[in-house]
C-alpha cells in the first residue's frame, strides 16, 4: 500500500514512517550517522586521547611545522598498526620521501604512490578517495614547497571531505602548517628529536611523541588536549 506524504513533512517524520512501515530498514542517513561516530583505535595514547581513535568518514590533519618533530615516526606507526590488522593502506608520497626500509611489515597490502609535486599528490588522492575501498589513506605533503601548497584551493579539502564521508575510510593529511579546514581532528606535533634518536627503537621514541590534539567542530568551536611526555 502506498502512503501519501504531504509536502510539508520533514525528514524526521519521513524516517519515523519508514521505521514503522519497514522494521529493520537502515536508511542511508542512518548508516552515515553510525559511521561518522565510529573510530579506528591507533593504539597510540596521544592520538586516541579524545575519542579513542581517528574518526572514520572524515579527514584528519597532522601538522609537522619543523623537521625532527616526529611526523615520519607517527606515520610509520599508523601504517604498522593498519597492516597488522590486515588493512589495505595507501600512502600518497608528495615528494617521494617515504623510507620503506623502516617498515618491517609485510608490504603486500601497502599502496605507495610516489609523487614529485603537490598537484600529482592531490590528483592521486582524488582518485583513491573516489574509489572508496581503502580504509586508510595517508597524504604526505610535509616536504612539499610552500609555493606549491599555497596554490591548493580550500575547495579541494571540502571536496575530499564530501568524498570520504560516503565511506568508512580515514584520510590523514600530513602538512607543514594548518591547511585542511574541514579536518575533524588536527594533531600538531611538538616533539624535538635529535639525530641520536635514530639509534633508538621506534617504540621508545613513540612513548616520547608529544602533540596537541584538537577536535575541530562546526562553527569554529574547538577542543584541545595536549598529550605525550615532557
Amino acid at each position: 500500500m502506498k502512503t501519501a506524504m504531504p509536502a510539508t513533512t520533514n525528514i524526521i517524520e519521513l524516517r519515523q514512517l519508514l521505521a514503522e512501515r519497514f522494521p529493520g530498514l537502515r536508511t542511508r542517513a542512518d548508516e552515515l550517522s553510525a559511521t561518522r561516530h565510529a573510530v579506528w583505535p591507533t593504539g597510540l595514547p596521544q592520538v586516541d586521547a579524545l575519542h579513542g581513535g581517528l574518526p572514520k568518514s572524515a579527514l584528519a590533519e597532522i601538522v609537522a611545522e619543523r623537521r625532527g618533530c616526529g611526523s615520519a615516526l607517527l606515520m610509520s606507526a599508523l601504517i604498522h598498526r593498519a597492516l597488522k590488522e590486515n588493512k589495505f593502506v595507501a600512502v600518497i608520497d608528495g615528494q617521494d620521501s617515504l623510507d620503506v626500509t623502516q617498515l618491517s611489515d609485510d608490504l603486500s597490502r601497502l599502496l605507495w604512490v610516489r609523487c614529485h609535486s603537490t598537484d600529482e599528490a592531490l590528483k592521486a588522492a582524488d582518485l583513491l578517495l573516489r574509489d572508496g575501498n581503502l580504509p586508510l589513506v595517508l597524504l604526505d605533503l610535509a616536504d612539499n614547497t610552500a609555493i606549491q601548497l599555497r596554490k591548493i584551493p580550500a575547495t579541494t579539502w571540502y571536496r575530499f571531505q564530501r568524498l570520504i564521508e560516503q565511506t568508512s575510510a580515514i584520510c590523514v593529511v600530513i602538512s607543514p602548517r594548518v591547511m585542511v579546514v574541514p579536518a575533524q581532528v588536527r594533531m600538531t606535533l611538538r616533539s624535538r628529536f635529535s639525530l641520536k634518536a635514530l639509534e633508538r627503537e621506534p617504540q621508545q621514541l613513540l612513548s616520547e611523541l608529544r602533540m596537541e590534539v584538537t577536535e575541530t567542530r562546526r562553527f569554529g568551536e574547538e577542543r584541545e588536549t595536549e598529550a605525550g611526555l615532557a
